[in-house]
């Protein structure tokens, strides 16, 4: 059984470790913050700019444009998939590096191979351990980005598309819902998808004028769609992290509380006990005092 002593040590190593929590909890809110009113400040800027390439590409023939376009045979694909720098997240990095691996044996199952661009510590260290084809890793970028690495970024896949070394690009990343819930979702980068209006109301609700004309527009609008989408993503796992490891540290705290509870409940108990030993000694010795 635990001495006094060591419940005492467990008690005062627990509560440090509470202030750890407590502390990394506050370091992540602050964060939190700064990066969700970037990505609230992005949303509009993204959603009109989804707006107007869905109604450019509603009226025009997909073909004026390579990205438009589905490639007869796909045999080789990459995939862009974010993850975390650091741990303490909770099922964060687990969450995403699980729907990768899902998608990788999907696409293998197909008869394709599979290319990895990795944005994270945590995903790099797991494909390289997994021996995967690995084109190229980011870490340590999360919040130092702008928007000439992520067109150089989208320039990239884009070449590597119109030169035939790929077929397809697709991003997997963790989007933000709320703080209590953080989803992995893919997204097909290449060949585009225009985003597709929900009604008929709605296909003459806004009407553009363009100049020049919108085979012009929507083709320069292109490229900077991928970007839109990366920036996006970048801003999307990095509020998931924070608030994965807002969440993680909170709990981790109330177990803290918890264990402190339990340990003091056991010293308490072991205290009694010993005084209760020490005063059967006493009364036991008198005893035999009288009848000596």
């Amino acid at each position: 059984m635990a001495t006094l002593r060591d419940i005492l040590r467990k008690i005062g190593a627990v509560k440090k470790t509470q202030q750890i929590t407590k502390a990394m909890n506050m370091v992540a809110a602050a964060k939190l913050r700064t990066t969700q009113g970037r990505m609230e400040n992005f949303k509009p800027y993204a959603g009109k700019f989804a707006e107007v390439l869905g109604n450019l590409a509603s009226g025009i023939d997909p073909e004026i444009h390579p990205l438009l376009v589905k490639k007869e045979e796909v045999s080789r694909v990459e995939l862009l998939h974010f993850t975390a720098d650091r741990g303490l997240c909770g099922s964060f990095n687990v969450n995403t590096v699980n729907a990768a691996q899902k998608w990788i044996k999907g696409q293998q199952d197909n008869g394709r191979d599979c290319s990895l661009t990795l944005v994270g510590k945590k995903g790099r260290d797991f494909f390289r351990k997994q021996g995967a084809n690995i084109t190229e890793s980011h870490i340590q970028i999360y919040g130092k980005i702008d928007i000439s690495f992520i067109n150089q970024m989208a320039r990239g896949f884009i070449a590597r598309y119109l030169s035939d070394e790929i077929d397809e690009v697709h991003m997997i990343y963790t989007r933000f819902i709320s703080m209590a819930k953080q989803e992995p979702t893919l997204v097909k980068l290449i060949p585009i998808e225009p985003p597709q209006r929900e009604s008929e109301t709605e296909k003459t609700a806004a009407e553009y004028l363009c100049e020049p004309s919108a085979e012009e527009l929507l083709i320069e609008l292109l490229p900077k769609h991928i970007s839109v989408q990366i920036y996006n993503a970048f801003l999307q796992n990095e509020v998931s992290e924070h608030a994965a490891r807002m969440s993680a540290m909170d709990n981790a705290t109330k177990n803290c509380s918890e264990i402190v509870e339990n340990l003091t409940l056991t010293y308490n108990k072991a205290r009694q006990a010993a005084i209760t030993a020490e005063l059967m000694d006493i009364v036991g010795g008198a005893e035999a005092i009288k009848k000596a």
